[in-house]
């Protein structure tokens, strides 16, 4: 028991620091983008600003474009199988808040980070990469939720719960980047969900 805890243990330690690092790249390779366009640093530079080797950028990133982009957010696998088992609480709404909840708190995201993003996939090439991004991630949870509901993919409740989740994160986000230096991207999202709820919620009496 006590060597299966130690593994797990490592297995995490090594998780953060990928995504310590990988964050750092983005941030570095977003600011040389914001300052100098898309073809004006070479990968080199990129490994100089994040303080990594060339051999360690690559190993994180293919390419200039995917680093600028930022790694895919992941899902820890024992709570995508509490998901697809119909968990943890039996309520899709409830349980695809706490995923993205997961996914909010995985993040390292500063207000500062948040705009510098922003402005930076406002270019029209890093703009189509990253819709093409989204359209993918989009498909895998729409597989993930038509699996748990043991519907197929064209179903049409599954994308529709999938959009309204991207809307709630992305209308947050703009709330997050508008609001106080001080302001909390999760606790921005929970609220945005609460609200949201209260809206959808049937009025008493209907």
């Amino acid at each position: 028991m006590h060597s299966v805890t130690e593994s797990a243990t490592a297995v995490d330690a090594r998780e953060r620091r990928r995504a310590r690092v990988s964050h750092q790249i983005t941030v570095q390779a977003q600011r040389l983008t914001d300052a100098h366009g898309v073809d004006g640093f070479t990968m080199d530079d990129l490994a100089r600003a994040a303080g990594v080797s060339r051999r360690t950028l690559f190993n994180y990133f293919d390419s200039k474009v995917d680093a600028i982009l930022g790694r895919k957010p992941d899902l820890p696998e024992d709570a995508l199988a509490t998901f697809r088992a119909g968990g943890p609480t039996g309520d899709l709404v409830t349980d695809m808040a706490g995923l993205a909840e997961m996914l909010i708190s995985s993040q390292t995201l500063t207000r500062e980070e948040a705009l510098l993003s922003r402005r930076v996939l406002e270019v029209e090439r890093l703009l189509e990469a990253s819709h093409a991004r989204m359209a993918e991630w989009t498909d895998e949870f729409v597989a993930l939720v038509a699996e748990r509901e043991g519907t197929g993919e064209d179903d049409p409740r599954a994308r529709i719960a999938v959009a309204v989740f991207i809307a709630l994160l992305d209308i947050s986000l703009d709330r997050f980047v508008a609001g106080p230096a001080d302001a909390d991207f999760a606790t921005t999202y929970a609220e945005i969900l609460t609200t949201t709820r209260a809206l959808m919620a049937p009025a008493a009496g209907a």
